[in-house]
């Protein structure tokens, strides 16, 4: 599992043991902290994790994001329920921080939880929880520790010396899931950017000797300029390369789109939590071979395939990344350009893992993704997917009840495809209105851009002006209010 951060070897435990409770802490049974512990096997000796020497090299700067050698590591979960929070969160928090450890190729051998008012600002829980955690990972030959939410610079540096191996956030678990699975140069360019904004603040964790490099002529930074100061200067020269070839990957993106709207092929996005089966949908409803598998984060990179409806009219439909709880902000930020796709489509279809127990709690998390990327006013189809693993319909009744217009199927048994289809020709063809226009042939541009935007379906020509027959989208019809004719 990669890392932003490396943290000293421990050794290994000649074979397998079953940890002991401690009887005295009261950890895992009192109200301050609880731990679950997993039978744990022996682990292998580990490789270092960073290669920070070979600085001449053109791989220096990729060495200080990527791992030397990837191995299956043994995690320890540490996770906060917090006293103002409903008390059921931090253990759904935790669970799937457990599927992303799985999904990063980590082997979860325990966790330990407490209550906080807030967190410590030093250690983010409290020290005297730290130590015992880090008494039982010593014990148990733990690799690395995994917190499930952000930590600070500060917080990270100091938990690494007190348990002695590398520390973890949410955020950079995500990021390495991310690096692994991005197949497109768009994608591979998005999650470096995302990486190295969040290691550009850390660096230190990587140089306490703070060594300087001699000043003259032809050393840049001067006379002093310490190896921190040279990691920083080149990581952000590497994030201002990666942001200028991102612009031009959005550039592409909107010609892309400009083509498509020539076209007049309405869009749809797929869009959901992660693990929701939206790829597995796509490939059922377009004949697509877009990799899918019961992973979190399974896909990255976007796919669009052209999908024709009951009603014979021609949409493309796309599916994006998946969303999840506390997805960071500077990963959002990073894959803007993908996201595009969602901010530029006509319709959404939200995919919906209507098995999950906390399905609801799943689709707020998704909401409030589309608010950040400001898509969240489009017009969207809700799709509860997976209804072939309900027993009974209750838990299925219930969620019809809250969402009355959406619409159950099952991706992988084909169940309900042809309601959504159907319901998906009712949403898309509403949105274009049919439409007669009036443009004077001295407003040249208003006509080009008429074309650009709507299904043309007739023109007529008279010596002072065009007539048209048109069908626009509804977001358009402003622009072009003072030409429509009764």
């Amino acid at each position: 599992m990669d890392a932003v951060g490396p943290g000293p070897g421990t050794k290994c435990a000649p074979e397998a043991r079953s940890p002991e409770k401690p009887q005295d802490s009261g950890w895992g049974a009192s109200a301050a902290g609880r731990a679950r512990f997993i039978l744990s096997a022996p682990c292998r000796p580990r490789r270092a994790w960073y290669d920070v020497v070979a600085r001449q090299n053109t791989d220096g700067l990729k060495a200080l994001i990527e791992t030397a050698q990837r191995h299956s590591e043994r995690a320890f979960l540490i996770g906060v329920e917090w006293k103002s929070r409903n008390g059921h969160d931090w253990r759904e928090s935790l669970d799937e921080l457990a599927e992303l450890a799985v999904s990063a190729g980590a082997r979860v051998v325990g966790e330990g939880t407490q209550k906080l008012d807030a967190p410590h600002p030093a250690t983010y829980i409290g020290r005297g929880k730290a130590d015992e955690f880090a008494r039982w990972c010593r014990r148990e030959n733990v690799d690395t520790i995994i917190f499930d939410d952000e930590l600070s610079p500060a917080q990270a540096r100091n938990l690494e010396k007190i348990f002695g191996a590398k520390i973890l956030d949410r955020t950079s678990l995500i990021l390495d899931i991310f690096s692994r699975r991005a197949r497109s140069r768009e994608g591979k360019l998005q999650i470096e950017l995302a990486q190295l904004e969040h290691l550009l603040p850390r660096l230190t964790r990587f140089w306490g000797h703070l060594s300087r490099q001699k000043g003259g002529i032809g050393m840049r930074g001067g006379e002093g300029e310490s190896q921190l100061e040279s990691d920083r200067r080149k990581v952000s020269e590497r994030i201002d390369r990666i942001r200028r070839e991102l612009e031009q990957v959005r550039r592409q993106r909107e010609t892309q789109r400009a083509g498509r709207k020539r076209r007049q092929w309405p869009l749809a996005s797929i869009v959901g939590y992660t693990n929701a089966g939206k790829s597995t949908l796509l490939n059922r409803l377009t004949g697509a071979n877009a990799y899918a598998d019961d992973l979190l984060f399974a896909t990255l990179d976007p796919t669009t395939r052209r999908l024709r409806l009951p009603t014979n009219q021609n949409i493309l439909l796309t599916d994006t990344v998946g969303f999840i709880r506390k997805l960071p902000h500077g990963l959002v930020e990073a894959f803007k350009a993908t996201l595009e796709e969602v901010v530029e489509a006509d319709l959404l279809l939200h995919v919906v893992d209507a098995s999950h127990p906390r399905a609801e709690e799943q689709i707020a998390a998704v909401n409030a993704v589309l608010k950040e990327i400001r898509a969240d006013d489009k017009p969207t189809l809700m799709v509860l997917n997976k209804v072939d693993k309900f027993e009974n319909g209750f838990a299925l009744a219930r969620l019809r009840e809250l969402h009355p217009d959406a619409v159950a199927v099952s991706a992988t048994e084909g169940i309900g495809l042809d309601e959504l289809l159907a319901e998906i020709g009712a949403r898309i063809r509403p949105e274009r209105e049919l439409l007669n226009l009036r443009i004077p042939h001295a407003q040249a541009g208003v006509i080009a851009r008429l074309y650009e935007v709507a299904q043309v379906l007739e023109r007529r020509y008279t010596a002072a002006a065009a007539r048209f027959t048109v069908r626009l989208p509804p977001h358009h019809h402003a622009e072009f209010a003072p030409f429509i004719v009764g």
